[in-house]
């Protein structure tokens, strides 16, 4: 190996390339198991980005059960549910069948082994416009229960309902559950005569408040005798789940934290106490904490101070027993026949869908979501350090830092990094600490990162999940600057180089901390949001009333919504910016992003606008993936270097 050669940070050439991340990556989640086999939710950006189910046999031999991708892109089966326009819970595997959500029409199909996919559902009178999630098999009544979101009937907003579906379509879907606003999680018990579900009304998110309720099924399936089990207006409910003898489980977070619980004949029992989280923001539909080993047992992820670990829980004493395991981010848990299935990945790993033996600890890699191994890239390959920094009104703030690593380079004498601060979106979400290529791509060139969990983030607590409460623009600004300006002032990197970026919620921060402050030379804006009063009135039914609580009720505190507005207030901007955006956004419209780059060009402000026709709210397709990270790095050469600095994209 030949010495390291000086360089500037920042101009580092790097074998990370956007080439790399978009060939070697795929998504991975949502996992089924059925009768010894495992299936999983692959998300594969060369395949346009669409959904995959995989199925991993008794034998371990792996296979799509999705048809093959067309060579054209057109026609082929994508598997993705646009309920709440987030998703998840878009297929469901029982008896070998797989019935899935179609992207393209939202309709149910049906895929026996070996056969091609029908449709089980009607066509809806206009693309997408009967949606469903979520589903869970009704053995005893030859019939799924599914989340379905109606945009049929001209309303303002779509209705949410729970509705059986025959599983050969013979008849039309009949709706069993109505009248909230949103529904999730339908669960039937083990005799198939009881069946939970969660539900919410606006203004709440998933994670506000929500309720548990549970109903006998009738003779005919229709529902009988609902009752509340949990939950209400400041309560958060999540993942209710029965177990094999019939005893019905749940995460609320009544304490303060996402703990687990179970109902013994309307008595509520917790089972573990703990000042971490078992549960998680619904985002999408069927997450999964815990699953059940057997009557007697439970195994369960929790998350403390930005970590993931798993416990098995005897559910007669309630002992807690840790399972060791090399990953700190844990998803999707099922089990079954003694084995637990889990998404797994820490600093050291990739996410994979992983096998465990919770005897022993020992466990297997199924599938990796990189196809190249990390050992490849040894010496570019930089780890997270867990950080807490002083943040407004005396408070703390977490976060992780990424320091430039490169084993073929090193800076000159006295030089610090360019730092780049990353905004998670949501803004009710978090960062984990997990290896991912695309912060490595960063790293490896000589860019410092740091993720911010600022207040409003999820896994510290109800408490710290509601700073952000009518606080949004205010709190995540605050924390992502001073985490910056701590890691100025602790010499890590240099305070006059510093960029901040971030998807959805995240370009929101972003625009608002170039917009209003004067601590960034330059950022990036993934679909973000620069007027608050337009995604009021445009956005989807699922986010329409989240506004209310993280800045306060329109149009009563429309003042608040102007104040808070990046786009109102361009004439404060005095940095380059660049902007990313999906044409079919319906969570964050276009129009967001064409606004400020029209107040940015009006000003003579540098900017870089691209949209990419056929993405939605997150970007799936490998060709945008890489010509956005690619244009960003160029962006970042031209006003984040401080110096001048000659290399080529790779």
């Amino acid at each position: 190996m030949s010495a390291p050669r000086t360089a500037p940070y920042g101009s580092w050439a790097s074998p990370i390339t956007s080439d790399l991340i978009v060939a070697a990556t795929i998504g991975l989640g949502e996992i089924l198991l059925d009768n010894g086999e495992v299936y999983w939710l692959e998300t594969r950006p060369r395949e346009g980005g669409r959904g995959v189910v995989v199925r991993a046999a008794r034998e371990g031999t792996l296979s799509d059960v999705t048809p093959p991708w067309p060579a054209d892109g057109r026609g082929g089966f994508n598997v993705r549910t646009r309920v709440h326009e987030y998703g998840g819970g878009a297929y469901l595997a029982a008896g070998g069948v797989v019935y899935f959500c179609n992207d393209a029409d939202q309709r149910l199909y049906r895929q026996e082994p070996d056969s091609a996919p029908v449709p089980i559902t009607p066509a809806p009178p206009q693309p997408r416009a009967l949606r469903y999630a979520d589903g869970v098999l009704d053995a005893k009544r030859g019939r799924m229960i599914w989340v379905c979101e109606d945009h049929t009937g001209g309303a303002a907003e779509p209705v949410n309902t729970l509705v059986a579906v025959p599983l050969d379509g013979a008849a039309p879907p009949q709706v069993l559950v109505a009248g909230a606003d949103f529904y999730a999680a339908p669960r039937l018990n083990p005799d198939g005569t009881r069946l939970a579900w969660l539900e919410w009304r606006h203004p709440n998110m998933p994670w506000d408040g929500t309720e548990l309720w549970v109903a006998d099924l009738a003779a005919d399936g229709t529902i009988a005798d609902k009752r509340k089990v949990a939950g209400g207006a400041a309560e958060s409910v999540f993942q209710p789940e029965w177990s094999p003898d019939g005893v019905l489980y749940f995460v609320s977070d009544r304490s303060g934290w996402w703990n687990l619980y179970r109902d013994r004949d309307g008595r509520i029992e917790a089972l573990h106490p703990l000042a971490a989280e078992f549960g998680a923001a619904q985002w999408t539909l069927r997450l999964s904490r815990y699953a059940f080993l057997s009557a007697r047992q439970l195994v369960c992820s929790y998350s403390r101070e930005g970590a993931a670990a798993l416990l098995r829980i005897d559910l007669d004493t309630l002992a807690a027993t840790p399972i060791a395991t090399a990953f700190t981010d844990i998803s999707s848990v099922r089990a079954e026949a003694g084995s637990v299935y889990f998404r797994g990945a820490s600093p050291t790993h990739f996410a994979a869908i992983v096998r465990l033996d919770p005897g022993s600890g020992a466990t297997r890699i199924l599938k990796s979501a990189s196809a190249v191994e990390a050992q490849a890239y040894d010496g570019y390959i930089s780890t997270p350090e867990p950080m807490a920094f002083p943040t407004a009104g005396g408070l703390t703030a977490y976060g992780l830092f990424y320091a430039p690593v490169n084993r073929d380079f090193r800076p000159p004498a006295g030089e610090l990094p360019p730092l780049i601060v990353r905004c998670h979106g949501g803004p009710t979400g978090a960062s984990a600490a997990v290896l991912d290529w695309s912060t490595q791509y960063w790293t490896s060139r000589g860019f410092a990162v740091l993720d911010v969990n600022y207040g409003g983030s999820t896994g510290y607590g109800r408490a710290y999940r509601e700073r952000l409460r009518g606080r949004w623009g205010v709190v995540d600004v605050e924390d992502c600057i001073n985490g910056a300006r701590h890691l100025a002032a602790s010499g890590r990197v240099d305070g006059r180089r510093m960029a901040i970026r971030g998807g959805s919620a995240g370009g929101y921060t972003t625009l608002c901390a170039l917009t209003f402050h004067d601590v960034f030379v330059t950022g990036a804006s993934y679909y973000g949001i620069g007027d608050l009063e337009a995604l009021a009135r445009d956005t989807h039914k699922f986010e329409s009333r989240y506004l209310d609580g993280l800045i306060g009720p329109y149009p009563e505190r429309r003042d608040l919504y102007r104040e808070r507005s990046p786009v109102h207030f361009t004439d404060r901007l005095k940095v380059p910016v660049a902007l990313f955006q999906g044409a079919e956004d319906a969570v964050v419209p276009p129009q967001q992003a064409e606004a400020m780059v029209a107040a940015l060009k009006g000003k003579g402000l540098p900017c870089q606008y691209l949209l990419f026709e056929g993405e939605q709210h997150g970007f799936r397709r490998a060709a945008t993936i890489k010509r956005a990270l690619d244009a960003e790095l160029c962006f970042y050469a031209l006003f984040l270097s401080g110096a001048k600095l000659t290399f080529a994209v790779e």
